[in-house]
């Protein structure tokens, strides 16, 4: 029986990005391990980071297999990383509570999980010798060093990573492969002197430029702060967020750009979500808890948290005009 022919390591690099592409990511970009000099950066960033203490009590961040990819997949040599845009082109009620754009729809964990091994399985038939793991960022693995490293887009000064043309509103994961693929040219920082995000920050959680201090964010009280009250710089700064906060990618001029707008099933907005008021947090009993936040990222916000964040919350009034 013939021998099937076997294509490049180049070619498959640009098939799986590809196949990727098929599975509604965009952008996808390819990195070598362990990384280049930047890469190596971030790491001894993060380094700095957790002994500032800025992980709060999120203790995972600590975990030392996040600087080494390898510890994750024995003998990785690359690793595919995938953006999935969540933009959808509409706006909360005017009056409502808010709650960031990443939970409206369907949990990204599940979803980016999902097509990655769906992306792997492919690559496996391509090469069965290969071992690949999937990732999503609930793994520890320097996601964004590692999206920036393939291509993807840089991280900003928020920490969140921005693409030119489609901004910060997108979810990252990575597929990591033991394969030598052909990677893409690292992204380039394009924040240049801009600060939009760190001067918009009503608690002034970005402290410089990269850095934020979880014990300062809105977004890190709201979701993983278990204590019973909110801190009091905290509660008077929430505005209208009860479930993460998008202040600093709203004010980013990379993200006024004409974006693209998702017509991705998974992640079309609850309307609930869009239309929240107090009233509506305190009448939830578990059953109503349960079927709101069936399959959602924010279930880990639980229904006591949902009711404290909300009994801080100050909604901006409907405008008259």
């Amino acid at each position: 029986m013939p021998k099937l022919p076997t294509i490049s390591d180049q070619q498959l690099s640009e098939a799986l990005k590809q196949r990727a592409q098929a599975e509604g990511f965009s952008p996808v970009g390819i990195a070598k391990v362990p990384g280049g000099a930047r890469l190596q950066l971030r790491t001894a960033a993060l380094q700095r980071w957790l002994e500032a203490g800025h992980q709060a009590d999120m203790g995972w961040m600590a975990a030392p297999r996040r600087k080494d990819p390898t510890s994750l997949l024995s003998g990785t040599r690359s690793l595919l990383a995938v953006g999935l845009n969540y933009h959808v082109d509409t706006q909360a009620t005017p009056g409502a509570l808010r709650v960031a754009r990443y939970g409206w729809g369907r949990d990204y964990h599940r979803v980016v999980d999902q097509r990655l091994r769906r992306v792997g399985r492919w690559l496996s038939n391509q090469r069965p010798d290969c071992e690949w793991r999937a990732c999503v960022d609930s793994a520890p693995l320097l996601d964004k060093a590692w999206a920036e490293e393939a291509g993807l887009g840089w991280i900003g000064k928020h920490s969140n990573l921005i693409n030119s043309q489609r901004g910060s509103w997108m979810v990252i994961g990575h597929l990591l492969t033991t394969l030598d693929l052909e990677a893409d040219e690292p992204a380039r920082s394009l924040c240049g002197r801009c600060r939009a995000c760190m001067e918009a920050c009503p608690t002034d959680a970005i402290t410089e430029p990269f850095v934020v201090d979880s014990r300062r964010c809105i977004a890190y009280h709201t979701i993983e702060n278990r204590d019973e009250k909110l801190p009091e710089e905290i509660a008077d700064a929430l505005g209208p967020w009860v479930a993460g906060c998008d202040i600093c990618q709203e004010v980013c001029p990379w993200n006024h750009q004409r974006l693209p707008s998702s017509d991705d099933p998974e992640l079309q907005p609850r309307p609930w979500l869009l239309d929240l008021h107090k009233r509506d947090v305190d009448s939830w009993d578990l059953s109503t808890w349960n079927a709101n936040l069936q399959g959602s990222a924010l279930r880990r916000i639980k229904p006591w948290m949902w009711r404290r964040n909300a009994a801080a919350a100050q909604p901006n009034p409907p405008s008259s005009l």
